[in-house]
C-alpha cells in the first residue's frame, strides 16, 4: 500500500509540475522563442531573395555598354544640376549667335531650402521636372539655329512656353519656358 501511496503521489506531483511549470514555459518563452525564429528565417529568405535580385541587377547594369550609359546619364541624370544645364544654354546659344539675357528657375520646382523637391512616393513617377524662364534676343536665323541645339541636346529638354516680340531691326525678343528633366 505504500508503494502504490507513493507511486500515487509521484504521479500527482509530476501532473502538477506539467500544469505549473512546463506547459506554461512551453506554450509561453518556447512559443515566443520558436515565432521569433520562424519570422528571423522569413527575414533571412528575403534577404537572401533581395541579394539574389541585387546580383542580377548589378550583373545587368555591367552589361551595359559603360558609353551607352554615360550617355543615358548625361540625357536623365539623377540631380538637376540648375548651373550645369545653364552653363549649357549658354554656351548653344554663343554658338548659335543668340544672346540669353536672363535665365530664372521656377519656383514652384524648389522646396523650401531652394533645391528641387526630390520626395518619392510609392509607385510615384521617378522622373520629375524643372522650368527654367529663360529671356533671349537674336535673330530668327539664330533663334532657330538655338531650338536646333536644344532638339539635339544631350539633355532632355522641353520647349513649354514661347513668346516672341519683333522688332524693326530684325531682333527679335524671346521669352521662353524650359521644361528640363531628371531623376529622383
Amino acid at each position: 500500500m505504500n508503494s502504490r501511496a507513493l507511486s500515487l503521489l509521484a504521479l500527482f506531483i509530476s501532473v502538477g509540475i506539467f500544469f505549473a511549470y512546463i506547459r506554461p514555459v512551453w506554450t509561453g518563452e518556447i512559443a515566443l522563442t520558436k515565432d521569433a525564429i520562424a519570422n528571423d528565417d522569413q527575414a533571412l529568405s528575403a534577404a537572401s531573395a533581395y541579394a539574389a535580385q541585387q546580383s542580377q541587377l548589378i550583373a545587368a547594369r555591367d552589361a551595359i555598354n559603360p558609353t551607352d550609359l554615360a550617355r543615358l546619364t548625361n540625357f536623365l541624370p539623377d540631380s538637376v544640376d540648375n548651373v550645369g544645364i545653364i552653363l549649357d544654354l549658354n554656351a548653344l546659344a554663343a554658338r548659335s549667335g543668340f544672346a540669353l539675357s536672363n535665365i530664372d528657375v521656377s519656383k514652384d520646382a524648389l522646396g523650401s531650402s531652394g533645391v528641387p523637391q526630390s520626395t518619392l512616393a510609392a509607385g510615384a513617377n521617378p522622373v520629375d521636372s524643372v522650368d527654367l524662364s529663360v529671356s533671349a534676343a537674336g535673330t530668327y536665323a539664330s533663334f532657330k539655329a538655338f531650338l536646333q541645339g536644344v532638339e539635339k541636346s544631350q539633355r532632355l529638354l522641353d520647349i513649354q512656353d514661347l513668346v516672341v516680340k519683333g522688332s524693326d531691326t530684325g531682333i527679335y525678343s524671346y521669352q521662353m519656358t524650359i521644361r528640363l528633366y531628371w531623376l529622383r
